[in-house]
């Protein structure tokens, strides 16, 4: 089904309101019933009504888990849409390059390897080694990537995407291999890592990665222009100016560090950057210039109500909310491919 398109001016202030609604919501959901009066209480600074459990709550746990989905979500949405109009195809997104796989891969080797950390601080892990190791692991199978999809004739999509699966593989491989080494605490925070979650948010990761959104949507918003002539083709892109290699090379890179920065801190968490660019292109169109902007904040909308969901549907235990975005976005995905059928065969 075809969504008509809506005017810019209705979306976003929508949009905004949606997710400032959502905020105050994310405060309430959870194991313990909290109301939206207390919950706001909460936040105040200079607030001594509330019994401190409450806030401690609402201070310690839900306030920066649901920063912390905001931030994420975001980034994983613009950097779907930005390879989705990089390759030209609505059925790509972050992880057809390596660099989920690849962070992962970095994250377990963190993990397992450096496990005797845990014991000495667990913020040296879990804000050290284990992000670091991610970000590394997810920088190096893009430029493994790249680097097998480009030659002296210029990079290939479709090697990049081939090279992109076969590096998706390997780095599962070498996971399942974490897996079958790691002690019994190492492969349950393997297995949260693998599924994702948002509920060791900390204020340096919150920080971290609002820093990396605010630096995405500056330097994505610059090549906007040049995404939308790359729409049109490379041969055409080129005659409009466009330097297509420094493009293709700057944004893949860009998206290997937004990606890695997220996996980084909450796991794999999929299909935000499936999803949310399509019904964002059905909105309003393919112009980057509206569809970076309006895909971070879908993004962090729909990270932020499938957060919810984690919580309340396995209550009072709490499912990794990467299970729920594959819940909506897997029938989702399979909608998209059988209405892409006709132009991928």
């Amino acid at each position: 089904m075809q969504l008509q398109r809506l005017p810019t001016r209705v979306v976003f202030p929508a949009g905004l309101a949606l997710l400032t609604m959502t905020l105050i919501v994310s405060m309430t959901v959870g194991p313990m019933a909290i109301s939206v009066k207390d919950s706001l209480h909460a936040l105040l600074p200079w607030q001594t009504e509330l019994p401190t459990h409450i806030s401690m709550v609402i201070q310690q746990i839900r306030l920066p888990r649901t920063l912390l989905g905001i931030a994420v979500g975001a980034i994983l949405a613009l950097c779907g849409a930005v390879m989705q109009g990089l390759f030209r195809n609505p059925l790509a997104d972050p992880g057809i390059i390596g660099v989920s796989g690849g962070a992962s891969l970095g994250a377990a080797v963190g993990i397992v390897l450096f496990a005797p950390l845990a014991a000495l601080s667990p913020y040296l892990l879990t804000l050290g080694t284990v992000p670091v190791l991610a970000f590394l692991g997810g920088t190096a199978t893009t430029y493994l990537v790249y680097t097998l999809g480009t030659d002296k004739n210029g990079t290939s999509v479709t090697v990049m995407l081939l090279a992109g699966v076969a590096i998706g593989a390997l780095s599962g491989a070498a996971l399942g291999l974490m897996n079958y080494y790691a002690d019994d605490q190492a492969l349950r925070d393997l297995s949260l890592w693998t599924l994702g979650s948002l509920a060791g948010a900390t204020w340096p990761g919150i920080a971290l990665a609002y820093m990396t959104l605010a630096l995405l949507i500056v330097l994505f918003d610059r090549h906007a222009n040049a995404l939308n002539a790359f729409l049109l083709g490379e041969a055409e892109a080129r005659h409009l100016g466009v330097n297509v290699q420094h493009l293709k090379r700057s944004l893949i890179l860009l998206c290997a560090a937004g990606v890695g920065v997220a996996v980084s801190l909450t796991g794999v968490i999929g299909f935000v950057g499936l999803i949310v660019p399509h019904i964002c292109r059905m909105l309003i169109g393919p112009n980057h210039k509206t569809l970076l902007p309006l895909s971070a904040l879908l993004g962090a909308l729909l990270l932020l109500i499938a957060d919810m969901l984690a919580r309340v549907v396995a209550a009072p235990s709490e499912l990794p909310v990467g299970i729920i975005t594959a819940l909506i976005g897997a029938p989702f995905f399979i909608t998209l491919l059988v209405k892409q059928k006709g132009k991928l065969s």
